[in-house]
């Protein structure tokens, strides 16, 4: 049967050494992916507003 173990040894081989960055694994770009495909959203979202106010006239469109 396991028996619990104690905080002491389940940190034995514990290393607190800071770890190196490697963006090519830690994915350095895709903050800017997702960033550039929201404000893409925003823009398409925007132009689709503008296209229906312009066939509905002067009623409001809601998205």
């Amino acid at each position: 049967m396991n028996t619990p173990q104690t905080l002491e040894e389940l940190l034995k081989n514990y290393d607190p050494t800071p770890l190196e960055f490697d963006p090519a694994v830690d994915g350095d770009e895709e903050h800017l992916i997702r960033d550039d495909l929201l404000s893409e959203k925003e823009r398409l979202k925007d132009v689709i507003t503008k296209l229906k106010e312009k066939n509905r006239g002067d009623r409001k469109v809601r998205r």
